[in-house]
């Protein structure tokens, strides 16, 4: 893979640098800056390198609409701050402003573009109207770096057509996701363990497949551990459950069982009233879903005490882990104590400690861990997991 280094000297040129800014808002304001802030390494090595910097980046899907609460306008003055100096903004993609800003940008200085995703030509199906989008913007730089780790799986303009117009190599973010994923690709370190959570487990299931015959324990938790224990033939009540993938899980199951593949699901839960953060609160053996006193209108909102504990032991003792998905609805307070506890045991883990993007990196930082505290907070949930499952990545290929 291409790295700024095979580049060449950069002094003196414009980089346009794809950043992956989709980062969430909360009351106007962004509740997570954690992938601002791992754009900042990049951003700043290219600068050293003596080049003007030009950032596009996507946030939520508008869907080729203009979108004033999907501007990147506040995440620009984020970056400013993190960065210590001004970055100036155009309210365009590649338009008459974002033209200007290009021609205007001096040695030293960085800059933004609108939302790509404002332009539906950036996420098109067709390859023609995606590439004429992408010709527009490599006008705007000589050279192109790309550090959107989370969109390295999508075969979009800014990702992929733009990377064939111009010189292009990977940023310093990109290249530590792919270095850390391919360790736990390969690593024959044991025991090697992978945490799974979040509530579908059909998001899950490819790298379920892939990871299987590596690993030596795989812990289940989240909305998706109810399709696992219906597999077992246990009564989940009004529990998330995803019914057509029942016979899929029951299969890797006993594949896990042939493998030696030590599976290891809830033995409580916390059974909630109702979806809501003040629902009432019963901890149930898992034999006894469906026998609370909210009956078959029990739903499970997290991983009991129990569960955690026993959760946490098998976290602490790896020396290699991979965790994506929460436990529970760790945004409501009374549901986060599960993903807590494994947060806390994989911060304190001796070995290579890997959260895997999306919600689980929202929720180690909304419940106050720092980034430091582990070996890697990757970027990309989703790329994460197709990379996991050895799929080819088309942002990833074209830098090869």
């Amino acid at each position: 893979m291409r790295t700024i280094p095979d580049l060449g000297n950069l002094a003196g040129k414009r980089v346009l640098l794809r950043c992956d800014f989709n980062v969430p808002f909360q009351d106007g304001k962004i509740a997570d800056d954690g992938r601002i802030l791992a754009a900042v390494p990049t951003i700043r090595r290219l600068l050293d390198s003596g080049t003007s910097v030009l950032i596009c980046s996507h946030l939520g899907r508008p869907e080729g609409k203009v979108v004033d609460d999907l501007s990147l306008r506040m995440v620009g003055i984020r970056l400013a701050e993190l960065l210590g100096q001004d970055v100036g903004f155009a309210g365009d993609t590649i338009g008459e402003q974002a033209r200007k800003l290009a021609e205007t940008l001096l040695p030293g200085s960085v800059a933004l573009i609108e939302n790509l995703r404002f332009n539906s030509a950036e996420t098109s199906k067709d390859e023609t109207i995606r590439k004429e989008f992408a010709t527009k913007l490599a006008a705007l730089a000589d050279v192109f770096v790309s550090d959107g780790f989370g969109v390295v799986h999508r075969r979009q303009a800014s990702v992929y057509e733009l990377a064939k117009l111009l010189p292009s190599a990977a940023g310093l973010l990109v290249e530590r996701e792919v270095q850390v994923l391919a360790e736990l690709s390969s690593s024959t370190r044991k025991p090697f363990t992978v945490v799974l959570g979040g509530s579908k487990v059909s998001d899950k299931l490819g790298v379920i497949g892939s990871l299987l015959p590596k690993v030596d324990n795989l812990v289940i938790g989240g909305g998706m551990v109810f399709t696992f224990l219906a597999a077992k033939g246990i009564n989940v009540a009004a529990s998330l459950l995803e019914e057509d993938q029942i016979s899929v899980v029951q299969g890797y199951l006993d594949q896990a069982k042939q493998l030696g593949v030590n599976i290891v699901l809830p033995t409580d839960i916390r059974m909630a009233s109702k979806f809501a953060a003040d629902a009432e609160i019963e901890i149930a053996a898992i034999e006894d879903l469906a026998q609370t006193r909210f009956g078959d209108k029990a739903i499970g909102l997290d991983i009991g005490p129990e569960s955690e504990v026993r959760f946490a032991e098998v976290v602490a003792n790896s020396k290699i882990c991979f965790w994506n998905g929460p436990m529970g609805v760790f945004e409501f307070e009374r549901f986060a104590s599960g993903t807590q506890s494994v947060a806390r045991a994989l911060s304190q883990m001796d070995g290579l400690s890997v959260v895997g993007g999306g919600d689980s990196a929202a929720a180690v930082r909304a419940l106050g861990f720092e980034d430091s505290d582990f070996s890697h907070i990757s970027t990309g949930g989703g790329a994460s997991l197709e990379y996991l499952e050895g799929k080819n990545l088309p942002g990833l290929e074209v830098l090869n």
